[in-house]
């Protein structure tokens, strides 16, 4: 019983992480209210017992994704005053696609909700190995959704390059090859000076 209302604790934390993360203005604010989301995520799917997934979403999408994230958002210089130019225009076609994934979710969770009576997992054996079943599960009946998120995550690391590697006029850099070229005579310049008198 005690493990409900963890859940619920949880999912209320979740949400409004969630909620936060669409909702403020400030993008890094944004990245770590999304923090907060992934570590309540994995928390939940630890009280699912499927540690291995709890882990890497710690790792992977904490460590990893978020740090990547945060170093895009503070390096690109994000004028947020023409992010939100267009908002009021396209703020009825963001509440019409809001509630339909509200109406989606919600006659998900209705439906599961009819089949099911929130049962607890089952407690599993001692030679139970929920990473080894989750590989199985990966390369045999998954392979071709795994292969596809694969392929977008490589989409979504090389478009994370080409933003960053764009060349802005604002920014300073060195050029190695003009530096190799270069002579003492277009540097050093030697000044013929008299010298002082002593009084």
């Amino acid at each position: 019983m005690l493990e409900y209302y963890v859940f619920w604790f949880f999912a209320a934390i979740l949400l409004y992480a969630g909620v936060r993360t669409i909702t403020t203005r400030n993008p890094v604010h944004a990245a770590l209210f999304l923090v907060l989301a992934f570590f309540t995520a994995a928390d939940i799917w630890l009280l699912l017992r499927a540690e291995f997934l709890a882990i890497t979403l710690v790792l992977v999408y904490v460590g990893a994704v978020m740090v990547l994230f945060l170093f895009v958002v503070m390096m690109l210089d994000i004028n947020l005053d023409r992010l939100r130019e267009g908002f009021w225009r396209h703020l009825p076609l963001g509440i019409v696609i809001g509630l339909l994934i509200v109406l989606e979710m919600g006659t998900l969770v209705l439906i599961g909700f009819e089949r099911a009576s929130l049962p607890l997992p089952a407690e599993p054996g001692p030679g139970y190995s929920n990473t080894r079943e989750l590989g199985r599960l990966l390369y045999t009946d998954y392979v071709y959704p795994f292969e596809l998120a694969a392929i977008v995550l490589l989409v979504a690391i090389i478009a994370a390059i080409a933003l960053t590697m764009r060349k802005r006029k604002d920014t300073r850099y060195q050029n190695p090859a003009q530096q190799v070229v270069v002579r003492r005579e277009e540097r050093v310049r030697l000044v013929s000076m008299p010298a002082e008198k002593k009084e």
